[in-house]
């Protein structure tokens, strides 16, 4: 067997692996408000955020250099996360938010791959196209983030609002990228204001590609 050939007909349970990622994410979104004022509710958060990283390179695995590849990137990023129970450092925060960044890109552009490269519309096509576009938001999530430390001020943020940043600004890039735009918070700085139109226009693009892809290649097969 060649190194790079894909495991998904050597391992059948490989190809839940979207799956897993699409409910560790939900379960971050979902699952996190009703457990506001517990004890732990920080390392709770910090695990949820763990468990989307290993989970995201556990759907990139088909092939060991991009396992590797993907582990190299997501460790600075997780060691960031529960180094600030140690550390308080806005070097270790600017390395996690970089490393994530470039995680969630290369995990994109991999699973974009698989989509694209399908012979036809699957249940497991199907879930890798809702995983990139979930993933995108997370990564821009990071970027607002970033944003936020290198100028401080970039968005204008209600006193009443969620005041742990990663969740603050994950709910900020889903509103963004669904252009739902209920105004809560909002970009004040140019980078910031450019990066938010630029998910919102990028959401767009990808929603009306890849449907019209996904229908175009079902009907193709089906007229076979």
């Amino acid at each position: 067997m060649e190194e790079n050939t894909c495991i998904d007909d050597v391992r059948p349970w490989f190809k839940s692996r979207f799956f897993c990622l699409i409910a560790a994410i939900i379960s971050l979104i979902a699952v996190i408000p009703f457990l506001q004022g517990y004890v732990g509710i920080r390392i709770l958060v910090d695990i949820f955020f763990t468990v989307i990283f290993l989970a995201a390179i556990f759907s990139i695995s088909n092939k060991k250099q991009h396992m590797a590849f993907g582990v190299l990137l997501a460790l600075p990023t997780i060691v960031s996360l529960w180094a600030t129970y140690f550390v308080v450092s806005d070097a270790v925060f600017f390395v996690g938010r970089i490393f994530g960044i470039l995680f969630f890109g290369f995990a994109i552009v991999q699973i974009l791959q698989f989509i694209f490269r399908a012979k036809d519309v699957t249940k497991d096509v199907i879930f890798a196209a809702i995983v990139v576009y979930l993933l995108i938001a997370m990564m821009w999530s990071f970027i607002y983030g970033l944003l936020e430390v290198l100028q401080p001020g970039s968005f204008n943020i209600p006193d009443a609002h969620i005041h742990e940043s990663r969740r603050l600004f994950m709910y900020f890039s889903f509103v963004t990228i669904t252009t739902l735009g209920y105004g809560d918070i909002t970009p004040l700085a140019e980078r910031a204001t450019s990066f938010a139109i630029l998910e919102a226009v990028i959401g767009q693009i990808y929603l009306v590609v890849v449907v019209a892809w996904l229908v175009g290649m079902h009907v193709s097969r089906k007229s076979k």
